[in-house]
């Protein structure tokens, strides 16, 4: 069964005889898929008035387990980005009521943030939007198919991470 990639593939494998027809097909699929899955995300939080770093951002704090806190600094190293930038992200966080930032209680010296209740609220329902999307996608494999797609994404991750 064909799709838009094939006639993208043949096109190409005309222009360029030496291309790899079987690498450019796979590529451009997963590059299909990955912008499939940002737009649907981003639909899907901004239905609950969130924007993709808002949500990475509460997405770190939540994943660190109770009480969700952690200082700016490993935010800022989990999210890759620098410190300044963290401190504009959380500002704005902060504004909307879904991060709090103080001072550590066991270290006064040192400034954490806190997911706040709200913030918590709103990471739950958009976090359930999203994973219901996701497996509405990947469910439309069989389980065998599924189980096999994740291994052979695991093989090429393993790749990327040796280098």
């Amino acid at each position: 069964m064909k799709d838009s990639i094939d006639d993208h593939v043949a096109l190409w494998s005309r222009e360029q005889p030496g291309l790899d027809a079987r690498v450019e097909g796979i590529v451009v699929r997963m590059q299909v898929l990955t912008r499939y899955l940002d737009r649907s995300r981003e639909a899907a939080l901004a239905s609950y008035g969130l924007q993709w770093w808002e949500f990475k951002t509460l997405h770190m704090l939540r994943r660190g387990g109770t009480p969700y806190r952690t200082t700016p600094g490993v935010l800022a190293r989990q999210l890759g980005m620098s410190a300044a930038a963290m401190t504009n992200r959380l500002d704005a966080l902060e504004r909307r009521g879904f991060v709090a930032r103080g001072h550590d209680p066991d270290d006064r010296r040192k400034v954490v943030a806190t997911l706040t209740p709200a913030g918590r609220v709103v990471w739950e329902q958009s976090i359930g939007e999203i994973e219901k999307l996701e497996q509405e996608l990947i469910r439309t494999l069989p389980a065998k198919d599924q189980n096999a797609l994740e291994e052979l994404l695991r093989r090429l991750v393993r790749v990327t991470e040796r280098e």
